[in-house]
């Protein structure tokens, strides 16, 4: 006799039977397509190529899923700045984590877009006009929140209020690291008052006065856990971050070479000075200052 004799597999003929128990009828159900309202999010890719090229849909569907992402982020660290303003450091980092995972979806989705071939973009590039992922409310947003601000882009979402009222949002609130170096004051590490009271509007930049705090918690990471363990958090989160930047660049190179954006910048030139950009200098500076 073998194993699987007289057993119901519920397999016959390659065919998996349904079971009675499973819901097959939705007149006054809510369902799947009607929870995730897919008819709006399925009819949402347009493609305006004439004729239709192929891989529009891939560009398409390629932005639009990183904009869900995106949203995502700014959910979860917007969350965990408001975690940290009520010293609430557990949940806050759980926040991180989450959007930890997300970039290395979101890096790993470039991937798909560098099948796209030069002269397959070619063929349908016209037809964005100037339409750019510069001009993306969300992801400078999340640069925003992040601490890398920058008032000057406001005025390129002046002509939709919505986005602008977003951006601005995000310009004017304290960054993430404001609200965690807020709470390190609010635990009695030595947080100078300048960058308690600084102007948050404003580009975070490197302040040497904040290497030797950071320099003692890393040479007593026990006595310090908590501290220690978000200055990590902090540092994946630009890692992912520059990842991210980086294999945009490649994938931009990869397709259109040295032609300038769509939206009017250098192109890869442009995208290649990005890298430059930092949101926690100190907590890379003081890697420097740890003896060994």
């Amino acid at each position: 006799m073998s194993a699987h004799e007289g057993v119901d597999s519920g397999v016959e003929a390659n065919t998996r039977r349904i079971e009675s128990s499973v819901v097959t009828d939705f007149s006054d159900r809510m369902s799947y397509g009607g929870y995730l309202d897919l008819p709006t999010l399925l009819s949402a890719q347009r493609p305006i190529s004439r004729p239709e090229h192929h891989d529009e849909l891939l560009f398409i569907v390629q932005h639009q899923t990183t904009e869900l992402w995106l949203k995502l982020v700014l959910h979860e660290l917007e969350a965990a700045c408001a975690f940290l303003r009520a010293d609430e450091l557990a949940p806050a980092l759980k926040c991180i984590a989450r959007v930890k995972h997300i970039q290395k979806t979101l890096t790993e989705q470039w991937s798909v877009l560098a099948t796209l071939t030069p002269s397959e973009y070619a063929q349908f590039r016209g037809v964005l006009g100037n339409a750019s992922g510069f001009q993306s409310y969300q992801y400078r947003a999340v640069e925003f929140v992040l601490g890398n601000k920058n008032a000057k882009m406001l005025q390129v979402f002046d002509s939709d209020a919505s986005a602008l009222a977003i951006v601005r949002e995000a310009l004017e609130r304290p960054s993430l690291y404001d609200e965690f170096l807020r709470l390190l004051a609010r635990r009695g590490y030595p947080i100078p008052a300048k960058v308690l009271e600084r102007d948050v509007t404003l580009a975070w930049t490197f302040e040497p006065e904040l290497v030797p705090v950071f320099a003692d918690i890393y040479a007593h990471p026990d006595a310090n856990w908590a501290a220690y363990e978000t200055c990590e958090e902090l540092v994946d989160l630009e890692d992912n971050f520059q990842l991210w930047r980086f294999r945009h660049l490649k994938t931009v190179e990869r397709i259109i070479g040295s032609k300038t954006g769509t939206g009017g910048s250098s192109g890869a030139p442009f995208l290649k000075r990005a890298l430059e950009l930092t949101f926690f200098p100190e907590l890379f500076a003081v890697r420097t200052e740890i003896p060994g």
